[in-house]
């Protein structure tokens, strides 16, 4: 049998650090992932830490700033990543990876961040809080951070890759971001990217949105119950009064503009297809849409409204934005 061949141009010179990390976790990853902060720190690497949240909302927030900073696929070696922890590290995961330019990947072991990132360019450490000690987690972590691209690793029995190999790695880094896109326009070119691709986009197709008749040129369709979801859209110029739920909730907007502002927290924010938001239960808000709107939203719980203010008051608010005196977060 002919021995493979063997790449000239395969090397183990450590990447440069990336520039900087966003980090969040769930309650049964916070403890693990605070590590991991504190150690990235003490490595001068820049850390922006999300906090802790639902294993789904901060796993999507970490996904979602990742995923705007990706404005080269081409690049092996991008200079912002992230960190991401729950229970299993499975959660939060799936979640990232939602998000177009993010591969995340769970690592439970060294063995498992070093294939991540010579095989997947894996852009996003996923950690176990319940089966991983921070002794090991630490170890998982600088492996993943000094692992190259295409560089030897367990999976290559610690050989070099073969050219053939390391042409397919190469090949995969414009080849993976657009797996999944839907070319259901004939005239499209292959390989690029559909917009109704999006999953939570398919679900708003042939779906009649019912009027939400307390809110002026709003409506609704609930596609889930318990954790419950829905469809919502508003047409351009609409209004929602000052109001709270008793439950929160987390938005992705898929079409459209809005501003949302938190009375709760004197902040306000702009939002734009493909931004996220979770608003606290009891969180008084107010919103503006500013073109036709369409957004998915999720809660635990049945759905309830209680305003506290009137259409005229919102209105006669908005209108006084510039003196608001509310911080605009972005």
């Amino acid at each position: 049998m002919a021995e493979p061949t063997v790449s000239s141009t395969a090397t183990t010179t450590p990447p440069p650090l990336p520039l900087k990390i966003i980090a969040g976790a769930d309650a049964f990853g916070c403890s693990l992932k605070d590590t991991l902060v504190s150690h990235l720190r003490s490595l001068n690497i820049e850390v922006e830490d999300l906090g802790t949240s639902s294993y789904y909302s901060i796993a999507a927030e970490v996904g979602r700033l990742v995923s705007a900073a990706f404005s080269t696929p081409s690049s092996p070696a991008p200079g912002i990543r992230g960190l991401v922890a729950c229970g299993t590290g499975v959660g939060v995961s799936i979640f990232a990876n939602k998000f177009p330019g993010v591969f995340a990947a769970t690592c439970l072991s060294t063995a498992d961040a070093a294939n991540s990132r010579s095989i997947n360019n894996s852009n996003v450490l996923a950690v176990s809080g319940m089966a991983t000690s921070p002794d090991s987690a630490i170890e998982i972590l600088d492996t993943w951070l000094k692992t190259p691209f295409k560089s030897p690793c367990p999976a290559s029995n610690s050989a070099p890759w073969g050219e053939e190999t390391e042409s397919f790695l190469d090949n995969s880094l414009s080849e993976m971001p657009v797996i999944g896109t839907n070319l259901s326009d004939p005239k499209q070119e292959e390989g690029s990217i559909n917009a109704s691709a999006c999953a939570l986009c398919c679900l708003v197709k042939n779906r009649k949105l019912d009027p939400i008749e307390i809110i002026p040129g709003g409506a609704m369709k609930i596609v889930r119950e318990s954790p419950t979801s829905a469809i919502v859209s508003f047409k351009a110029g609409s209004v929602e009064p000052a109001h709270h739920h008793t439950f929160g909730h987390d938005l992705v907007v898929l079409k459209g503009s809005k501003r949302v502002w938190n009375l709760s927290k004197k902040a306000k924010y702009d939002l734009v297809v493909g931004d996220y938001l979770f608003t606290p239960a009891g969180d008084v808000h107010r919103v503006k849409y500013f073109e036709d709107t369409e957004f998915f939203i999720k809660w635990e719980g049945k759905w309830d409204i209680f305003f506290d203010e009137e259409m005229e008051v919102a209105k006669s608010e908005i209108s006084k934005e510039a003196d608001d005196g509310f911080e605009l977060v972005k």
